[in-house]
């Protein structure tokens, strides 16, 4: 029992990264391209995914001084947001909405958090063995490359408009949408089954379709794992798994000629298996969005 014990503790051991993370969020970006739902504790998860210690966690918020002197339900609740994004152990930097008129006289708000996230990656950096930042700004990638060229990893994470060069930047760009958790699912609830489980919702793409036959696989990651790069399902440690759907169960006018498609992000509900794989059912596109 004891020599057991022992032997996993270990594997454990030698398991852990040793790696320093800094994790930076645009909050105003995330949340108006997709990710107004974001699970904060899931982002965490998934940035220390192999145990690595995260050593910044920062949130760029907008926050409205003037708005919140006349309505006490803003700021009660941009307060308890702020307060939630502490608990989970992340430092709230506030970016004070500054107004503006125009020549025909029209108010405008601006809270460009994007100069406080820059300043703040490239400095922490020293630091830091990986920084993921959580934005799709395109504005974002000479600092990706300012990193890169300091010996960090850079990865960035979003959902929506997402700049093609700064994923093409980034030593790995991730769509929100397909990490488990991170964004709930449609009919989310607490009696709603474990996602990968039978009958729950994920979300995945099509990585092979078959034009002859009308069919196609679907891969969804199952888990927060530091083995991303091993897509093949048929391996014992990768975190993916694959679902086959008909044509006929993809959402009413969808192009099928798209597919295979990293690009297009579909949500689905496990059904029983067809085979050795699990049956995609009701199918939906999330990325990009329908018009």
């Amino acid at each position: 029992m004891l020599t057991s014990f022992r032997t996993n503790i270990m594997t454990t051991i030698d398991f852990k990264s040793h790696a320093k993370v800094g994790v930076y969020v645009d909050a105003s970006n995330i949340s108006r391209n997709g990710g107004q739902r974001m699970q904060y504790d899931i982002l965490r998860e998934f940035a220390c995914r192999d145990y690595a210690e995260p050593l910044r966690l920062n949130v760029y918020l907008s926050y409205d001084e003037e708005r919140a002197e006349t309505n006490v339900v803003y700021r009660d609740k941009a307060r308890a947001y702020q307060s939630a994004l502490r608990e989970l152990g992340y430092k709230v930097i506030e970016k004070r909405v500054k107004w503006f008129q125009d020549e025909a006289g029209n108010r405008y708000g601006k809270a460009n958090a994007d100069l406080d996230m820059a300043v703040d990656v490239l400095l922490q950096s020293e630091n830091l063995d990986r920084v993921l930042l959580a934005t799709g700004d395109g504005d974002f990638v000479q600092v990706v490359r300012a990193l890169q060229n300091k010996g960090c990893r850079v990865e960035t994470l979003a959902f929506d408009n997402v700049s093609e060069e700064l994923r093409r930047e980034s030593d790995m760009f991730v769509s929100g949408y397909l990490v488990p958790g991170l964004l709930p699912t449609r009919g989310d609830d607490y009696l709603s089954p474990i996602w990968g489980a039978m009958g729950s919702r994920v979300r995945g793409y099509c990585y092979h379709h078959d034009d002859n036959k009308s069919f196609g696989f679907m891969r969804f990651l199952v888990k927060l794992s530091p083995y991303l790069w091993k897509t093949d399902s048929r391996d014992s440690e990768s975190p993916y798994r694959t679902a086959f759907f008909h044509d006929s169960s993809l959402p009413d006018g969808f192009n099928v000629m798209k597919l295979p498609s990293r690009n297009h992000i579909f949500e689905f509900t496990l059904a029983e298996p067809n085979g050795k794989q699990p049956v995609a059912t009701d199918i939906v596109l999330v990325h990009p969005a329908p018009l």
